[in-house]
């Protein structure tokens, strides 16, 4: 094992010389007049105003390849550091779970058949979508269709966005009733399962967090839990800090896309990409910061527990769910936007004012910052991150801003600034909007530390101290799934 790890540390090296001697001299990325014309010739430039960017993906190129790989490197190296147990790290896993990771981005982004099928059900996604609006136009159609009462924002929001997470709970929960969905984690877990050699807990609940929520996956391993070992039992929270629930994926496809059909196909595909690929993720992150050592079960069954006595109970048991997760998210913006706010105020009105620092650093960024506010420090702190993570050099700072927003705060509230910055022309780049998408598509912050506790602990009492023990371990394990995800993205993009 020390010899695989110094091989592995010796064709770094390599690696980390060959990406400084493709990188850019100046601090800013140069556009060729090549590129520039390449750009106008192609028909995706009225697509790429839509969708708020300047510049059109460049596709593959060796560069691209290289800044992924250095990202990749920078993301193990991470894990290694942090790793409990060095020396017992499986690096068959893990570069088994960067295999399916890649094969997933090469098959959705670069071949044509796959491209297409992804395409159709995103379109079937988005169909389903499309459902929610009568129920909307039942209970609202006075304020949106008649005489606008009431500000266009809470139109956007209040009523198009938060009901689409309340229909797609009680649609996951109804799917559930019936056995459909775990039909189909059945047959990705078992994939996992034979690929990464895990447990058969495990598996079914990393492909368990593709569709379900981070409290409901644990639903299919209930009678397994309490003899799940530490490295399963992390495997388990970061799969549901890595991936998001159908219900607010449904959302985030609602409020970045807005009304526009191409945009919401555009962003369904990425996301429901990002939440396939973000399962081998999150598998590879946590086998990484706690690897098994311990005699686990290769015992596959799902739970038969039911959300329900009936289809009807279901329902209703998924809507009361989806409303409080609604009402939980609004109450979450509300809080954190006027939270924001007031540090603003402090930094830029205040600190800043009095200082000087304000005219200093909009001086510095060109305007792009108008002061010492908490969208200029966390720029600049998660800048670095991104750059290693393959982020073109003039989005940067706002992929940065929008990574350490999510990590801090959530990724709800993450999402709807980069709506905002993206409405506002901040990015230059389609593949660095793509990559953001991919970074914020996960539960990994400190409010899920909490949820995860409460939520598994529920089902599994005995369980809840080690719960506890793991919670930041598996925050970390879900960002540096979803980092991962956005970088092999980012590398065929």
């Amino acid at each position: 094992m020390e010899t695989n790890l110094q091989k592995f540390i010796s064709y770094s090296r390599i690696l980390l010389f060959l990406i400084i001697f493709s990188l850019p001299l100046s601090a800013q990325d140069t556009i060729s007049t090549e590129a520039i014309s390449a750009v106008a010739e192609t028909p995706s430039e009225e697509h790429s105003e839509v969708l708020g960017y300047s510049i059109s993906s460049s596709g593959i190129s060796i560069q691209s390849v290289l800044r992924g790989l250095l990202g990749v490197f920078f993301l193990l190296l991470l894990g290694y550091l942090f790793s409990a147990n060095r020396r017992n790290i499986n690096w068959r896993l893990v570069l088994s779970g960067l295999g399916i990771q890649i094969l997933i981005a090469v098959l959705v982004l670069n071949v044509p058949f796959f491209r297409i099928l992804l395409d159709g059900v995103s379109a079937a996604f988005l169909k389903v979508l499309s459902f929610t609006s009568e129920g909307v136009k039942f209970l609202f159609g006075s304020f949106r269709f008649g005489q606008q009462i009431i500000e266009e924002p809470l139109i956007n929001f209040a009523i198009t966005i938060l009901p689409t997470v309340i229909f797609f709970s009680a649609l996951t929960s109804l799917l559930f009733y019936f056995g459909i969905l775990q039909k189909l984690v059945y047959a990705l877990a078992w994939i996992m399962k034979k690929t990464m050699r895990l447990s058969g807990a495990e598996s079914l609940a990393a492909a368990g967090n593709i569709f379900l929520g981070q409290t409901e996956a644990p639903l299919l391993i209930k009678p397994y839990i309490d003899k799940m070992t530490r490295s399963e039992v992390l495997c388990l929270m970061s799969g549901g800090m890595a991936t998001i629930a159908g219900g607010v994926l449904a959302a985030y496809v609602t409020f970045l896309g807005g009304d526009d059909p191409v945009q919401q196909l555009f962003y369904a595909k990425h996301l429901i990409t990002a939440s396939v690929m973000s399962a081998p993720a999150a598998i590879v992150a946590a086998k990484l910061l706690l690897p098994e050592t311990e005699t686990f079960s290769d015992e596959m069954k799902i739970s038969k527990d039911r959300i329900g006595n009936n289809f009807l109970e279901a329902i209703s048991n998924g809507t009361t769910d989806g409303l409080r997760l609604a009402v939980n998210v609004g109450a979450m913006l509300l809080v954190f936007i006027a939270l924001v706010t007031l540090v603003n105020f402090l930094f830029e009105g205040v600190i800043g004012h009095y200082t000087g620092l304000n005219i200093e650093i909009a001086t510095l960024t060109q305007n792009r910052y108008s002061g010492l506010n908490m969208q200029f420090i966390l720029g600049y702190l998660g800048a670095p991150v991104a750059w290693m993570l393959g982020v073109p050099n003039n989005d940067m700072l706002v992929v940065g801003q929008l990574l350490g927003q999510k990590t801090v705060l959530n990724e709800f509230y993450a999402y709807t600034q980069m709506g905002a910055l993206k409405s506002a022309g901040a990015f230059v780049y389609e593949k660095s909007l793509v990559m953001t998408t991919y970074i914020l598509c996960g539960f990994a912050n400190f409010a899920s530390i909490g949820i995860q506790i409460g939520g598994i602990g529920s089902l599994a009492p005995a369980k809840k101290s080690m719960l506890s023990q793991l919670g930041f371990r598996a925050m970390l394990a879900g960002t540096m799934a979803c980092l991962l995800t956005a970088t092999v993205a980012g590398m065929f993009y």
